[in-house]
C-alpha cells in the first residue's frame, strides 16, 4: 500500500470538533485514504456511501434527531462521495453542531467546490485538505529514491494517477478512460455547459501552451466563443482540479507583465493524453514544457502537504526577461529557473536583482531536482 502524505496530517487533526473534508479529482484515492484512516483509528465507525441511492435519501433534508438515530454510538462518521447529496453542507453542519463528540470524515470530488455546497454552512467548522494524484515523494517513500529517479521519464509522460502507476503497460488506455469518463463529469453535472465539446478543445489548446502566457482573447478566437465564456470555463476547470494558474509577479518595474497568466496541469499524463502524445523524451519538442509542468506541480503538492504557505508567481517583462517560478515567503523571493539539461545555466537579470535585492536564484535541472520537490532540504 502506497502511503499518502495526507494520512498523518489528517490523523493529527482527529477529534478537534471539526469536520475533516478531503477533496480532489476523481480517481486519486480519496476513498482508499478515508478507509485507511478509519481502519487505523481503532474507533467504532459508521460508513455512509453516497453512491447508494437510499443513503442519499437518508442524508437529504434530515433533522438532527434523525441523524443521531442513524449514527448511533459510532465515534467516527465517514461520508464518502458527499457531492452526491443535495445540500450536503447543511447535513454536515447539523452533525458538527449537534454531535461535537463525533469525528466527521468526508470525501468529495470537485463537485463540492463547483456547487459551493459546503463552504458557507461549514465556515469555521472544518479542516479541508486536497488529495492529488501520487507525488514523487510518496512513490520515493514507497520504493526508494533511486528507483523513482530511474522512472522519471515515464512519470513525465504518463503522470501519477494511481491507476496509471499501479498498472504499468496499460497507461494509455487508463488515461483515455479518465479523460472520457471522469475528468469533466462534475462540470457537466453541476454547471450549465451549452457546448461540452468546447471544454476538450479548450484543454487541448491549453495543453499546447504550458509554460507560456495564455491569452484569453486568442483562445476565444480559436474556439469561436466570447472572452468571458473562456474565462468561465478556465475557472470551472480549475475548480475541477484539472488545471491551475500562476499570476505574474509585479511590484516595481514599469514594463513587468501584470495581467497575463500561465496555466499548468495537475498531471502530466492527462496533459499528454489530451494531445495524444506519448513519445519518448528524445523524440519530443516539448521537453522543457513537460519538465516545467512536472516540477511546479510536484512543488505544489509538496508545499500543500507540508502546509508550507507562499505566494507563487512567474515573472516576465515586455523585453522577454523572465523567471520561471517565484515563491514569495516572508518578503523574500526564492526564484527558480527550470532546465532539463544540467549543462544550462541561468542568472537573475540586472533589472530584477536591482528592483528586488531580497531575492536569490536556483537552477533546477534533471540532476538536482529532488530537493526541490521532496522534503529533503
Amino acid at each position: 500500500m502506497i502511503q499518502r502524505q495526507l494520512k498523518n496530517i489528517i490523523q493529527s487533526r482527529l477529534f478537534q470538533k471539526k469536520a475533516i473534508i478531503i477533496v480532489g479529482p476523481r480517481q486519486v484515492g480519496k476513498t482508499t485514504l478515508l478507509k485507511e484512516i478509519v481502519s487505523s483509528s481503532g474507533k467504532k465507525t459508521i460508513y455512509l456511501n453516497c453512491d447508494e441511492p437510499d443513503m442519499r435519501e437518508r442524508l437529504e433534508s434530515v433533522t438532527s434527531v434523525q441523524l443521531k438515530a442513524l449514527i448511533g454510538d459510532a465515534e467516527i462518521v465517514s461520508i464518502d462521495e458527499a457531492q452526491r447529496v443535495k445540500d450536503i453542507g447543511i447535513t454536515l453542519k447539523l452533525i458538527v453542531d449537534n454531535l461535537p463528540e463525533k469525528q466527521l470524515l468526508v470525501t468529495g470530488s470537485s463537485a463540492l467546490e463547483l456547487s459551493n455546497s459546503i463552504n458557507e454552512p461549514l465556515t469555521g467548522r472544518k479542516f479541508e485538505y486536497r488529495l492529488f494524484p501520487f507525488s514523487f515523494q510518496e512513490l520515493s517513500d514507497f520504493s526508494d529514491l533511486l528507483t523513482e529517479q530511474r522512472l522519471l521519464e515515464k512519470r513525465l509522460i504518463y503522470g501519477y494517477y494511481p491507476d496509471v502507476v499501479n498498472n504499468p503497460g496499460n497507461e494509455r488506455e487508463i488515461l483515455t478512460n479518465i479523460l472520457s469518463s471522469y475528468l469533466y463529469k462534475d462540470i457537466f453535472e453541476f454547471q450549465d455547459i451549452r457546448k461540452p465539446e468546447i471544454i476538450e478543445k479548450l484543454l487541448q489548446a491549453l495543453a499546447l501552451q504550458i509554460g507560456s502566457e495564455v491569452s484569453f482573447n486568442e483562445l476565444s478566437q480559436l474556439l469561436g466563443i466570447d472572452n468571458s465564456t473562456v474565462q468561465r470555463y478556465v475557472y470551472l476547470l480549475e475548480k475541477a482540479f484539472v488545471i491551475y494558474h500562476l499570476r505574474p509577479f509585479s511590484r516595481n518595474v514599469r514594463n513587468e507583465l501584470k495581467k497575463s497568466v500561465k496555466i499548468y496541469f495537475y498531471d502530466n499524463g492527462i496533459r499528454n493524453a489530451l494531445i495524444t502524445n506519448y513519445k519518448p523524451l528524445k523524440l519530443r519538442s516539448d521537453v522543457g514544457a513537460l519538465w516545467e509542468n512536472f516540477l511546479i506541480t510536484e512543488r505544489y503538492k509538496r508545499n500543500s502537504y507540508r502546509m508550507d504557505y507562499a505566494n507563487v508567481h512567474f515573472w516576465r517583462t515586455t523585453q522577454q526577461q523572465e523567471i520561471d517560478y517565484i515563491e514569495d515567503r516572508d518578503d523574500f523571493l526564492n526564484c527558480y529557473e527550470f532546465k532539463w539539461n544540467p549543462e544550462k545555466k541561468a542568472k537573475l537579470s540586472k533589472t530584477f536583482s536591482e528592483a528586488y535585492p531580497n531575492s536569490k536564484l536556483e537552477v533546477v535541472n534533471s540532476k538536482n531536482y529532488t530537493s526541490f520537490i521532496t522534503n529533503v532540504e
